[in-house]
């Protein structure tokens, strides 16, 4: 069982910047693909942002290159999206997701919510123009 805990969503004007945190639960954090959703009203559930169990790999939503950043501290059990320039559509439910399927190409990072088996209960995050 994972657990996966959000924090540090708000309010911020465009242009500015968040950094969101993902503490999660379980002995086996460090083995599991991490990766970022989010999720707008009326809109469908969008990958963001994901990162292979050592950080040697990253994967971005077209959508946030070049602005969102995410990392992982494993010795603190969890993973943290860096937000810059900040636009108004970024304004969604953010979500951590944990896929613990076991790949044999280290590389590999799914961007489908499918193959995500562990969800958190999410943050909000708005942008205001």
């Amino acid at each position: 069982q994972v657990q996966l805990v959000e924090s540090g969503g708000g309010l911020v004007q465009a242009g500015g910047s968040l950094r969101l945190s993902c503490a999660a639960s379980g002995r086996t954090f460090a083995s599991h693909i991490m990766a970022w959703f989010r999720q707008a009203p009326g809109k469908e559930r969008e990958f963001v942002a994901a990162i292979t169990w050592n950080g040697g790999n990253t994967n971005y939503g077209d959508s946030v290159k070049g602005r969102f950043t995410i990392s992982r501290d494993n010795a603190k059990n969890s993973v943290y999206l860096q937000m810059n320039s900040l636009k108004p559509e970024d304004t969604a439910v953010y979500y951590c997701a944990a896929d613990i399927t076991y790949y044999s190409n280290i590389y590999y990072l799914g961007s489908a919510q499918e193959e995500y088996e562990y969800w958190g209960q999410g943050t909000q995050v708005t942008v205001s123009s």
